[in-house]
């Protein structure tokens, strides 16, 4: 060690003078050096001046993408766009231990279908709880195409809480849209599948398949889904795909486009054409106008029948009661969206260059009228289309989906074909602007675009191919989300963001002041349950408890050491490990990896965390903490030791490595004695200044001063083992005492410097 410090210290010290030199010599040019070396222009600049956030600044907006075939949601930050975390949803994720603990196991658990395990997903659509029509920041909602499930991940600590498999679906893409209270969240079939869970022949199709509309309570208070008071829509084998709720005047209804009206069933392998040829024959397909409100009504008067779980209304009963109709819409759509004000909604298809906007107020009137074209090969009204609309603009080649501005009228939409966003007003249908981006628009997303009361400011373009966007990185290439100020009367677009972590269909963006999500949890919590977990532990209490065949270890964390350091079993036990992290301070996360047994578990402040596993082998299997908590993090690890059946102990004590002195004992005191000083200093500043203001502060004084605590029992002890003469064990508990010390006085260094940074006042 002495080594290592006579000769690396003046290398680091080389080091960073000289890069301090190069700095300073760097910072020293001028911008128009920087601008000529990188070759960048004055628009290049501003673009960075609009994106660029300083160190330890936040973003306005903060962002949820769906994360496409790897399961999860993607967070980042607008306009910074810088990633944050990304959520596990459907799929296990280690850094997180989801998957890996056995409460998130439940939690994945919920999401099995015909009995099985279900470990990946197909994110595509999020969505925030609402109040009022505003976006509320307490939930947010992600479905699942690939298996028709819906998740709830709770923003107070960003972790999902639970998963709802749907009953009758077998596939969906039209998730998840919620009503303008959060009353339901909407589900929409997207390939046509029998309800039963029988075979059916594709000869049956037409009256066998069919599609279907979920709206799956909420139940506000529990902050779960409620499916026995959920209903769902029997609905045509049509391919229902997005939704949204009404708002204002249109609150209580709902809108689901499609696509294959046709019913057509393709098989390239019998001889017929694919399905894309018979999929696009007719020039419209079908927007779908559901009365929720009035379904509602019916379910709570007990004239819908449940069925496996939840209400289900059948196609005849939907259109005697007046619950459903639909409107010829543009062929192949993805995509309806109702304006802030609720009186319009815009539907565009792929198939198509029109965009059409429908008057809500029309429809009803049409509906009041009974101008109808007719009916479906399903008894559905068809509602005139010219009867419906308001305007229907040329926008361009391919355009798929709409967001809005924070200005009256004036709307964003995608233009797949054509890679481009078209700035347009809807009330007159006229074109304001276009902007070429790269490539291949989907999905866009404006700030809060979906609720009431749109903000502006910026747009980002969800698009499907990179190309040549990004250094090359192998065939698979990331997505690319393009940010575009949409402030002025032109857009510009700002950022290049790649996006490497499955291809991510629609984001929404809030307001990041908006959210409110805690840094620790109350002691021994359980936050997949949201409550006390049965087993948390004190510091002090923990335990080995053997019951049965099961093992139970009580254990704590806390820097930088995990208690049990040493658990024994036998070979053939089942052993059920419980952690709770006894930190206060924020960011101040745990993690325990266990050799061979697949456990990996997070462990946040204040959480406890359980994984069960069976000790198959014996042998013995390290485990560590993988969260880098403190300067002795590397020492934070302890021994599980599987003992073969009916094995014995010998009689002989534990081998030290080290042999210590009364020397030793003496001089690890001073060294505790001068620690003991700094730490009094450092007291000294933070009880002399308004820290009780600063929420940080307090969590890292409570947490300091459990540490000063333990330190004064590591401290008695060693002075009892010194009146003892037994200088080995007092040497080493001087020396624990010491890190406690040293524990204490890195919070307490974090707090003052705290204190400094954000403008304490001292106390008079």
């Amino acid at each position: 060690m002495k080594f290592y410090k006579k000769r690396t210290l003046p290398l680091l010290i080389g080091l960073t003078l000289g890069l301090g030199a190069a700095s300073s010599a760097y910072s020293q040019e001028s911008l128009q050096d920087v601008m000529k070396a990188r070759g960048l222009t004055q628009k290049d600049l501003l673009a960075a001046a609009k994106t660029y956030t300083p160190t330890g600044g936040r973003d306005e907006y903060i962002a949820f993408s769906s994360g496409g075939q790897s399961g999860q949601v993607i967070v980042y930050g607008i306009p910074s766009m810088r990633i944050l975390k990304y959520l596990a949803v459907f799929t296990p994720e280690p850094w997180q231990g989801y998957g890996f603990d056995d409460e998130s196991k439940a939690v994945l658990a919920q999401g099995r279908i015909q009995g099985k395990d279900i470990l990946y997903g197909d994110t595509h659509h999020p969505a925030f709880s609402e109040t009022n029509g505003e976006y509320d920041g307490r939930y947010l909602f992600i479905n699942d195409k690939a298996n028709p499930r819906v998740a709830v991940i709770d923003l107070h600590d960003f972790e999902t809480k639970q998963i709802v498999v749907n009953p009758f679906f077998k596939s969906e893409h039209g998730g998840a849209f919620v009503t303008g209270n959060t009353e339901y969240v909407m589900e929409a079939t997207q390939y046509a599948a029998p309800f039963s869970e029988e075979f059916v022949p594709l000869e049956e199709f037409n009256e066998k398949y069919r599609g279907g509309l979920t709206y799956w309570k909420f139940d506000n208070q529990k902050g779960r889904i409620d499916m026995a008071n959920s209903f769902t829509f029997e609905l045509p084998p049509y391919s229902q795909d997005l939704s949204d709720a009404g708002k204002g005047p249109s609150e209580g209804w709902g809108f689901t486009n499609s696509f294959c009206t046709e019913r057509y069933v393709g098989g390239i392998e019998r001889g017929r054409p694919p399905f894309e040829a018979g999929c696009s024959q007719k020039d419209t397909d079908f927007l779908h106008v559901t009365n929720w409100k009035k379904a509602e009504e019916l379910v709570k008067a007990g004239k819908v029948k449940q069925e496996k779980g939840m209400y289900l209304i059948p196609l005849e009963q939907a259109v005697a009661e007046s619950l459903v109709y639909l409107i010829p819409e543009p062929k192949s759509p993805h995509g309806v969206d109702v304006s802030p004000d609720g009186t319009k909604i815009i539907v565009s298809g792929k198939l198509d260059t029109h965009t059409s906007v429908y008057s809500f107020e029309k429809i009803q009137k049409a509906i009041a009228e009974k101008n109808f074209e007719g009916t479906d090969p399903y008894g559905i009204p068809i509602i005139n289309m010219k009867a419906a609309l308001h305007k229907q603009v040329q926008l361009g080649l391919g355009p798929l989906h709409t967001q809005y501005d924070s200005k009256a009228c004036v709307a964003y939409t995608s233009l797949y074909v054509d890679s481009m966003v078209a700035k347009w007003d809807y009330c007159e249908g006229k074109i304001l602007d276009k902007l070429s981006i790269h490539y291949n628009i989907g999905h866009l997303v404006s700030m809060e675009g979906d609720s009431v009361s749109p903000d502006g400011k910026y747009l980002v373009s969800l698009n499907k191919l990179a190309i040549d966007r990004f250094n090359p990185v192998g065939p698979l290439h990331p997505q690319n989300h393009q940010l575009i100020d949409i402030s002025g009367d032109q857009m510009q677009l700002l950022y290049d963001m790649p996006l490497p972590l499955g291809e991510p269909h629609y984001v929404v963006a809030i307001k990041a002041d908006k959210l409110k999500p805690v840094v620790r949890y109350q002691s021994g919590w359980d936050s997949r349950s949201d409550s006390r977990s049965p087993y948390r532990t004190r510091a002090g209490r923990e335990k080995i408890e053997k019951e049965g065949d099961t093992v139970h270890v009580y254990g704590t964390l806390i820097r930088s050491h995990i208690t049990p350091e040493i658990i024994e079993v036998e070979e053939g036990d089942t052993v059920s490990l419980h952690f709770t992290n006894l930190e206060r301070a924020e960011d101040e996360t745990h993690g325990f990896a266990l050799y061979g047994q697949n456990v990996n578990l997070s462990v946040e402040p204040g959480k406890t965390v359980s994984a069960t596993f069976k000790a198959e082998k014996a042998g013995v299997y390290p485990y560590y903490c993988t969260e880098f908590c403190s300067a002795l993090h590397l020492e934070m690890q302890g021994y599980l030791l599987v003992k073969p059946k009916g094995y014995q102990v010998a009689a002989s004590g534990m081998q030290e490595g080290q042999a210590y002195t009364k020397a030793d004992y003496e001089k690890q005191v001073k060294t505790n004695v001068d620690t003991q000083a700094v730490i009094d200093s450092v007291v000294a500043y933070i009880t002399s200044h308004n820290y009780k203001d600063f929420s940080e502060v307090v969590a890292l004084v409570e947490d300091a001063t459990d540490q000063l605590g333990f330190a004064s029992e590591a401290k008695k002890k060693a002075e009892e083992f010194a009146a003892k003469e037994d200088y080995q064990n007092a040497t080493l508990w001087a020396g624990q005492h010491w890190q406690y010390q040293v524990k204490t006085a890195d919070l307490g260094l974090r707090a003052k410097t705290f204190l400094e940074e954000h403008g304490a006042t001292k106390i008079k």
